[in-house]
């Protein structure tokens, strides 16, 4: 029985742990912001002990700290995290790529193509949040195509830090750009070119660091802005 609730309490902390950091990439926890254990375990209807275990999970990410007396915060990652996280990222989608691109079914190719279409849908409604979530599918749809499940455990350990970089709306920030930069990605996969799939990736990392680099003074963090309102209507 004790096993049994040791199992029930950590898939129930894995849920947790998904809804703060749906809720930290959707904006609802901007950066700064303290998460109390007990208001988020009343929100959700649970005890305190699988919010504490989802909290630790995404302090690993390094997405929240915290801090002894003080509580869970959540954090504002740097611009040299967030790319460090991208040259890292760029390294194992190469990887994959070459391992994924073989593989791909007709039916996989039109599954990215997919994504790639909701990355420019949302784009052109400049839907921030939108473009981060089609921009997961289709990097992690490759990954997970490589079928090596060391490679996904480990991006899907970095992925955090890019997609909420990609969500906040920063002075300056252009969804299209974002969403156009996969465009080569996408053809190369559709010409069946694994080392094209990598250079296509290489230079989108390449770019989005570049833009980083520029925009960005070393020691200054992201900040927040106000997110501006999707067009689309319901």
């Amino acid at each position: 029985m004790a096993v049994a609730r040791t199992v029930s309490r950590s898939v129930l902390a894995d849920q947790v742990r998904d809804r703060l950091l749906e809720g930290i990439l959707d904006g609802h926890y901007p950066p700064d912001t303290r998460i109390i254990e007990t208001q988020v375990a009343r929100e959700l209807g649970t005890s305190q002990a699988p919010v504490r275990e989802a909290l630790r999970a995404l302090e690993g990410l390094g997405i929240v700290e915290i801090t002894p007396f003080r509580g869970a915060r959540v954090r504002r990652p740097s611009k040299h995290e967030i790319i460090e996280a991208y040259a890292v990222r760029s390294t194992l989608e190469t990887l994959g790529a070459r391992l994924a691109v073989p593989r791909m079914s007709d039916a996989d190719v039109a599954e990215l193509a997919g994504h790639l279409r909701a990355m420019h849908a949302a784009a052109a409604d400049h839907d921030g949040h939108g473009v981060a979530e089609a921009d997961a599918r289709f990097h992690g749809r490759i990954v997970e195509l490589a079928d090596n499940g060391a490679l996904v455990k480990v991006w899907r350990s970095l992925e955090p830090f890019p997609r909420t970089y990609l969500t906040l709306v920063v002075p300056g920030a252009d969804p299209e750009w974002s969403a156009a930069l996969h465009d080569p990605i996408l053809a190369a996969i559709q010409r069946r070119d694994p080392e094209a799939v990598v250079a296509a990736l290489q230079r989108h990392f390449d770019e989005v660091s570049d833009n980083m680099e520029r925009r960005w003074p070393d020691d200054e963090q992201v900040v927040v802005a106000d997110r501006p309102r999707s067009r689309r209507k319901a």
